[in-house]
C-alpha cells in the first residue's frame, strides 16, 4: 500500500490524492504539518525521507518517490486506467504543457516557502504579498484560459470528457486561487473546468477540507 506524506493545503500532494482516488489505489495519509514547530518538513525525521524538505513524498516498500508531476506519471505507469493522459502524442504533449504552466510557472513561486521569504526576509508586509500572490496568478491563469480557449479539444474537462493530467494539476491552484481571494471572473473555461472537476466525487475526496489534518 501507498503511504502518501502530504498536507492538507499542499497543492501538490492535493494533485496525488486526486490521482490516488481517479485510479482507485489504496494508500494511507502521513501528515507533515507545514507550519507548526517552525515546518515539520524541515525535521530530521522527514528530511530522511525528502532530502529538498518539499510535499509530497509518496513511499511504497520502503521506496520513497518525490516531486508529484514524477509521482503523477509513475501511478499512470503502474496503473494506466483511466489514463491521464490523452491517446494522441500531440494532445499529450498539450496536456504536459498545461500540466507544467501550472507546476512549474505559477506554483514555484507562489509557494510557502517563497510567500515566507517575501514577508521574513524581504520585509514584505502581508498586503505585499498577497499582491505578489494575485499578480502571478493573474499572469499564470490568463495563459492557460487563453491555451484552453484556443485547443478545440477543450470540453468538459481540459481535454475533452475524460480527466487528464492538466485538470489534475489545474484545480488544486483554482483551489489556492480562491483562497487567496483572486478574481478568476476573468477566466470562464477555467471556472467551468474546476466545477466539473468538484463534481466528480474522487476530486471531492481529495479537497484540503475533507483530509484529516484539515484545519
Amino acid at each position: 500500500m501507498f503511504k502518501l506524506y502530504g498536507y492538507f493545503r499542499s497543492s501538490a500532494a492535493y494533485r496525488v490524492r486526486i490521482a490516488l482516488n481517479l485510479k482507485k489505489i489504496e494508500w494511507t495519509s502521513e501528515a507533515v504539518h507545514l507550519t507548526k514547530n517552525g515546518g515539520e518538513q524541515f525535521h530530521e525525521p522527514y528530511k530522511k525521507v525528502n532530502p529538498q524538505s518539499l510535499l509530497p513524498t509518496i513511499e511504497e516498500n520502503g521506496k520513497q518517490l518525490t516531486q508529484s508531476l514524477a509521482i503523477l506519471e509513475y501511478l499512470d505507469e503502474l496503473y494506466p486506467d483511466p489514463p491521464l493522459l490523452p491517446k494522441l502524442p500531440i494532445h499529450r504533449a498539450q496536456a504536459r504543457a498545461l500540466a507544467l504552466a501550472v507546476a512549474c510557472d505559477i506554483h514555484p513561486i507562489n509557494n510557502l516557502r517563497v510567500l515566507k521569504y517575501l514577508t521574513q526576509k524581504m520585509g514584505l508586509d502581508e498586503a505585499q504579498k498577497t499582491e505578489w500572490y494575485r499578480h502571478w496568478i493573474s499572469v499564470g491563469l490568463e495563459a492557460i484560459e487563453t491555451m484552453l480557449e484556443q485547443q478545440t479539444e477543450t470540453a468538459e474537462f481540459c481535454f475533452g470528457s475524460q480527466v487528464s493530467l492538466a485538470d489534475i494539476c489545474l484545480i488544486p491552484q483554482v483551489f489556492n486561487a480562491n483562497r487567496f481571494d483572486c478574481d478568476l471572473s476573468a477566466y470562464p473555461i477555467i471556472t467551468r473546468i474546476n466545477a466539473n472537476c468538484l463534481a466528480i466525487e474522487e476530486f471531492q475526496k481529495a479537497e484540503p477540507q475533507n483530509q484529516e489534518d484539515a484545519e
